[in-house]
Formats: structure tokens, sequence, C-alpha cells
């Protein structure tokens, strides 16, 4: 479904954008989308804060090539993709794809890649960000200012410097967090099955198993993805084996942390917790976790929001020109790694 255009390069014959008109405002800069039409017929859902049903989502892609999805786009099943037998690839401009993937786009030989990569760095900052600050003591000692102190406490400072880290999962959040880690003299420990000693090695970390890594480090960052495999794989058992004064990170998913054995610990007064998602989400109001003075919790926002977001838009048209010309996509997701994905 190539044709070429005037200087004669590849494009498609119709993009067709399934987000709403404000997700594109926020996700595609003027500029990503001037490089998108250039790629073939762009077609840009104008519908106002209303996210497409599966009726106007047929009426959107009929006849595309590529299809560009986002947060609160519908599931591509048999019945939509009837309206576009010559689709070739699904662009996802978000990061877990399970919400619009059916089995039906790899039956028709249909490609299908994430944003999850670009995502997944805008975590990892935020990550490296919260380890930071929480090694540093800087929750503590901001409130202590706040209440008339000066520093009482600086004594429990550490430095991102001769402290181990501890990783668990090394998907494109956990690596690429190890790979800002190596800035810093820090020894980095990986738990995740699916990761050879030596995959890890050239990660700049080393491969333990849970328990050992939950004994020798001094801040757990959880990356891990939502599978039956790792529900509340934190548990009151597993928390029990963290050092005193050890710093637990979840940016990933809350059902993988017990939270109701995470507050009996925080308790405690042993650990410090710095929660970006929680299992529901919001937490309820009353919830013990948004009161507990060692948990800093922040509502889902680890990944990207506001200005980065374009971030996303860029990488769409990075994607699709690498699948023009041939190229490997970053993003891609195959049928029989979607069940280990987040």
């Amino acid at each position: 479904m190539f044709v070429n255009n005037y200087e004669g390069v590849l494009t498609l014959k119709k993009i067709v954008s399934l987000l709403n008109k404000e997700a594109t405002e926020r996700i595609f800069s003027q500029e990503s989308l001037k490089q998108l039409s250039q790629m073939g017929e762009l077609v840009v859902n104008e519908d106002i804060n209303v996210n497409p049903d599966t009726q106007r989502a047929k009426e959107l892609i009929k006849g595309a090539n590529v299809v560009i999805t986002s947060w609160g786009s519908p599931k591509l099943d048999g019945e939509i993709l009837s309206a576009a037998p010559n689709l070739e690839l699904v662009i996802h401009a978000a990061g877990s794809v399970k919400g619009i993937v059916s089995k039906e786009l790899w039956e028709r030989g249909i490609r299908v890649t994430s944003s999850a990569p670009v995502l997944g760095k805008g975590v990892a900052e935020t990550t490296l960000g919260l380890t930071i600050v929480s090694l540093k003591y800087i929750w503590k000692l901001s409130e202590n200012l706040r209440n008339g102190g000066w520093g009482e406490e600086k004594n429990k400072i550490k430095e991102i410097y001769d402290v181990t880290i501890g990783v668990i999962g090394a998907g494109y959040v956990g690596r690429h967090y190890m790979k800002l880690l190596q800035n810093f003299e820090v020894e980095v420990l990986l738990y995740d099955p699916y990761v050879s000693e030596e995959e890890a090695k050239q990660m700049g970390a080393r491969k333990v198993e849970l328990e050992e890594l939950l004994r020798t480090s001094d801040v757990v960052s959880i990356h891990a993805p939502s599978i039956p495999e790792t529900n509340k794989m934190i548990n009151k058992e597993t928390l029990k084996l963290m050092k005193d004064d050890a710093i637990l990170i979840n940016t990933a998913r809350g059902s993988i942390i017990d939270e109701e054995a995470l507050e009996e610990e925080l308790k405690k007064g042993r650990l410090f917790a710095c929660l970006d998602v929680t299992d529901p989400e919001p937490p309820r109001e009353d919830h013990p976790l948004r009161k507990l003075p060692n948990v800093i919790m922040t509502p889902h926002i680890a990944g990207l929001a506001n200005t980065g977001l374009k971030r996303i838009g860029k990488f769409v048209v990075s994607e699709l020109t690498k699948y023009l010309n041939g190229e490997q996509m970053e993003g891609e997701v195959k049928l029989d790694k979607l069940k280990i994905m987040a």
C-alpha cells in the first residue's frame, strides 16, 4: 500500500488518528503533524473531548493503512478492523496496548507498536528523582524546616553513592533507570526471571533472586508488569526481608504491592515508600497511606505529563518513519510477549 510522493519517497496512502482533538493537541506538535501529513493522507479526528466508540472508530478508519491510537481508544476487534481491510500498522501513542489490541490484529498480519519506550524514559527519570531526594532525606528535612527546625536529622542523609539499589523488572522503564544509574557509583541488583546473568551484566547490574535483592538493597524500585505472577509479590513476608530505613519505590502498578501489608510495615517507622501507583486508583480518601508521614504519594504521574507528552508525538513520527524505511521499530509488540508486558 505504498505510493511515491513528489520526491520519490515511499509513503502510505492513508494515516488515521483516533485521538480526539484535545488529545491530539496535547500529544502532537504542529511539526509532528506536518511530518505525518508528508507520509500520507492524514485524517485527524476532530471530535472534541470524546473518545470514539466502535461505530465512530469504524467511520474514521475506513480505508486506513495506519491507525494511531492512545488512551481511551476502543479495542480494535474484528468489527472495527472490517472497516480497514488494508490496515498494516497500529501505532499506540501511549504505553500498554492491552486495552486496544485483539488477536485479530496479528491474525490479519497487522503490526503493532507502542510508545512505551519513550514513556518508560519519563517514568525512569521520575524514579531517579525520587531515589535521590529520598536518599537525601529531603521530604523529612523540608517538613522539619516548616515546623521551625533546622536540619536536626541531617545524620540520616544518604548520597546516591556507595549504596545498593535493587531493580525489580527490566522492561523499558527498568532498563532506562539502570542506564541512568550508571552515572553514579552505586551497586545495582536486578531481579527479573526473563533476563539472563549476562544480559543483566550488560545493563550494569548483577542478577539476583528477589530475596537477596530485598535483604541487601538500600532502595528497592519496582518496574515489573501487572501479571498474575507479580500480583502482591511485595507482601507481608517479602517486606519483612527489607533493611531498616530502606526505601521502596513503586512507579509500576499498584497490584504488585499488598497495600495492607505495606501499611503495617510503614506504621512501624522502619521503611520509607514513594508510591506513584495504587490499587485501586485513586485510593479512597481516608486510606491510611495518604496520611502516614513516611509515605510520598503522587497521582500516577511518573510518566510523561503536560509538556512531556509531545515526546510521544515525536516518537510516533519516528516509528512510522522506521516502518516506511523497512527498519526495526523500537516499540513493536509481538503477540507472544504481550502476556509479560505491562
